[in-house]
Formats: C-alpha cells, structure tokens, sequence
C-alpha cells in the first residue's frame, strides 16, 4: 500500500470543499432516500392500512440499528481522517482494515439479537394486531444482513477521508438504482408485498458493500488484517466510537419513544408519521451529507494543525444548513398538496403532512445545528458532548414535550419533539463554537491523541466549566 496519503482538505477553499463533498453526498443520499420514499410509495398502492403502519414500526427498529453503524463509521471516519491529516497514511490503512472487520462482527450480533428479541420490541413500539406479523418478516429478513450495511457506510466514510467524493458518491448510486428496479419487480410482479421490499434492501447492501471495497482498493488504502495487532490498530476508532454510538441511538430512541405514544391515535397518524419520516431524509439529504461531510475536513486540518481552517469549517457548514432549511421551507410549502395526493394520505394522514410542511419543517433548521456542532465534538476530541446533547434533546427534549402534546392529540405529538430540541441545537452549536476558539497551534493535534477526553458525561461538563476559567483569566 502506499505510504503517502495526500491530505486534500488542507488547503484550498474551504466552501469549496464544503460544497463539492457534501454535494456529492448529497446525490448519493437522494437517490437510497428517494428509493425508500418510493418503497413507502409502492406499499401504500397496496390499499392495505396494516402494511403501511408496518413500514412506521421497521423503520424504527432499523433506524436504531443504523445508528450504531452510523457511530462506528464516525469514529472510522474521524480516526482515518486524522491519521491522514497527520501525514500517518500506512497506519491509517491498517485502522481502517482492521476497523472494517470488527465493524462487520458488531453488526451481525446486533442482527441476531434484534431477530432473537423482535416481537417485544415491536410490541414495545406500540405495534400490535395485524401490523405484527409483516413488520416481523421484514425486520427478520434483513435484520441477519446488517454486516453489509456495516461494510458499506465504512467504505463511504472512507472514500469521504481519502477526499474521493465521486466514488462514494457513485457506489451508492450504483446501489440506488438497483433497488429502484428491484422494488415494482418484487412488490408488484411477485406479489411479495414487504418481503419484497425486505429482499431488495438485501440485496441492495451488498452492492453497495462490494462496490464500496472495490472502490477503496482502488487507492491501495487496505491491507490484510493482522489478528494480533486488531485491538491496538481498532482501540482509537473505539474510543470515539463509543460516545457517538450512544450519541446516534439517542435520536431513534426519542424516535420509537414519538411512534409509541402516536400508536394511541390509530393507523392514520402512525402512517403520517411514516411518511414524515421518509419525507425528511430526501428534503434534507443535503444537510445529512453535509454533517458527514465536513467531518474528514475538519479532521485533516486538525491533524495538519490549521485551527483556522477548522473554525471556518464549522461557520461554512452552519451557513449551508440556514441556506437548505429555508429553500427546502418553501418547496415543502409549495408540494404538499401533491404529497397528500401522492401518498393517497386522507384524516389525520394528511392532517399531519400540512402541519409538516407548512411549520414544523423549520425545527429542522436547530437539528442542522446540532447535527453539526455533533460533527464538530466527535472530530476535535470531545465526543462526549456529542453523547450529551443528543441524550439531552431524546430525552429532556422530547418526552416531556411528547406527553405534553398528546393533550392536543397526534399535532401535539408531531410539535412537541419539534420545539424540544430548539433548545439543544442552539447550546450546542454556541459550545461548538467555544471549543473551536480554544484550540491553538501546536496544541489542535495533542487534543486528539486521547480520543475520550472524558470519562463520563459529568466528566465532559466539568472539562468545559475548566475551558471557561481558563477563558476568564
């Protein structure tokens, strides 16, 4: 393998960067959201109300197991970049080899438990009746599957850290456009209904797995596992990984804890909130592959200690995220007669899409900021404060307010999480910001060499009451 990792990201126009990756991304998420948009689509042609509440209730039980993916892939993504930024590309590729396979290990023990465990989580989502048994059989056919998932976000993170925006963002156009044909062949021609759809996400994963190592290999970046050297070569990528799995669980478990209380107002609303929920990545892929995007960015100019960079960076992404909250405002305004009709939404269904689009969309513009200000800590050395927020915003920021709003029926419960988490996006992104002006050269690359800068959540805050002394004197 090659033992020079050029560092793209250290110099150059930061917007530029910005811009080129996460449009990149941008295009590689609309086309899997898009698809899964469409899943929900297809399964509502159907005519059958259980197998559309269905697609509310797996989308809950795989949102939480992509959200560990998802933190393995941040603290790959973080640790890969670093390395990089600091010059280190032939240890940088033996951490990502090593990382992909315990990457892979993680996931199928967490499939084989969510197979093991199904029917009380589901009950424990609010499902019941005939929304069970499909629910069931499409989470039990892809559940046992999750270590391709695993293998193709962490060969994207690593297309991302290596600066190759187009490939990743190819592999996952290549993927897309599969399941797009797969989808109308499989629920409609064979009659298979949600197993359909569970066999196309299958089959789907793996391209986007083998496509994913074959585009990495392209740059020679991977080697061979050594056995012996695993935990050393995985122990920094677990460090920051850790804090950002519990970061990422947060959100899906604030989430199922939202479908649980909706269940009490019927089919309609779960399905409203299902549409929602599909809606969302689509409208704002842009803001999802931003926050994945500036990561890398701000990682190799840590590494190559340009602190300037890195608060530019972090201005740069908020300013994009104000941009996208306020066009995709408008357009969800403009449309939302079409997706009532294109859903065939009717009741509280279509009730709940208006209050989206018309004010509920702009909460989005504080999840862009925490989103990320999260970003930010899981890549200058505080990961935790990741945990923290976003523990903060799923728990203090949507349970009360859930509760609150069930008074006022399934609206309340859709406004509720939304007013929730103003509070966390602003505190975040203003502590981010803090951190940022912290860092000085010379000091920025020593910051990381300890990926868990503190123990325990309280740890993090007492870290940041000492940053505000030192600030004060």
């Amino acid at each position: 393998m090659s033992k020079s990792v050029p560092a793209r990201f250290c110099t150059g126009s930061i917007l530029r960067h910005t811009v080129t990756m996460a449009g990149a991304g941008t295009l590689g998420l609309v086309a899997v959201f898009a698809v899964d948009l469409f899943n929900l689509f297809y399964i509502s042609l159907l005519r059958e109300p259980q197998l559309t509440a269905a697609v509310a209730f797996t989308g809950a039980v795989s949102y939480l197991q992509m959200a560990i993916s998802i933190g393995m892939t941040i603290g790959l993504g973080a640790v890969v970049s670093r390395k990089i930024g600091a010059g280190n590309g032939a240890e940088a590729g033996r951490t990502a080899s090593s990382s992909l396979v315990v990457m892979a290990a993680v996931m199928l023990l967490i499939g084989g438990a969510t197979v093991l465990f199904l029917r009380p989580i589901l009950h424990a989502l609010g499902a019941s009746g005939g929304v069970v048994p499909p629910a069931a059989r499409y989470v039990t056919i892809v559940s046992p599957f999750l270590p391709l998932i695993a293998i193709g976000m962490g060969c994207s993170a690593l297309l991302r850290s290596l600066g190759d925006a187009r490939r990743s963002m190819t592999v996952t156009l290549w993927a897309a456009g599969l399941l797009a044909c797969l989808d109308p062949l499989l629920i409609f021609a064979l009659h298979l209904g949600l197993v359909g759809a569970a066999i196309g996400t299958v089959i789907s994963r793996a391209t986007t797995a083998g496509l994913g190592l074959l585009a990495v290999r392209r740059h020679h970046f991977l080697v061979r596992p050594v056995w012996r050297s695993l935990p050393g070569d995985v122990r920094p990528v677990v460090g920051v990984a850790i804090p950002a799995i519990l970061t990422n669980i947060a959100t899906p478990i604030g989430g199922a804890f939202t479908t649980h209380v909706m269940a009490r107002f019927g089919l309609e609303a779960v399905t409203g909130v299902a549409t929602i929920n599909r809606i969302v990545p689509v409208a704002f892929a842009f803001v999802f592959a931003l926050t994945g995007s500036v990561g890398p960015i701000m990682a190799q100019n840590l590494g190559a200690d340009q602190v300037a960079r890195v608060r530019r960076t972090l201005g740069c992404a908020l300013g994009l995220v104000l941009g996208c909250v306020l066009v995709m405002w408008v357009i969800l305004g403009l449309s939302q007669d079409l997706l009532i009709d294109l859903f065939a939404a009717r009741g509280e269904d279509a009730a709940l899409l208006r209050l989206f689009c018309n004010w509920v969309v702009a909460s989005f513009l504080f999840t862009g900021t925490l989103f990320v200000a999260n970003t930010a800590f899981n890549n200058l050395g505080w990961p935790l404060l990741s945990t923290l927020f976003n523990w903060g915003r799923a728990t203090l920021g949507t349970i009360p307010f859930v509760l609150v709003g069930a008074r006022y029926g399934a609206a309340g419960v859709l406004i509720g999480p939304a007013l929730g988490g103003v509070p966390f996006g602003i505190l975040a992104v203003i502590t981010a910001f803090w951190l940022t002006r912290r860092l000085r050269p010379g000091r920025a690359s020593t910051v990381l060499d300890s990926p868990m800068p503190a123990l325990s959540n309280k740890a993090a805050m007492v870290e940041m009451a000492e940053l505000a002394r030192e600030e004060s004197t």
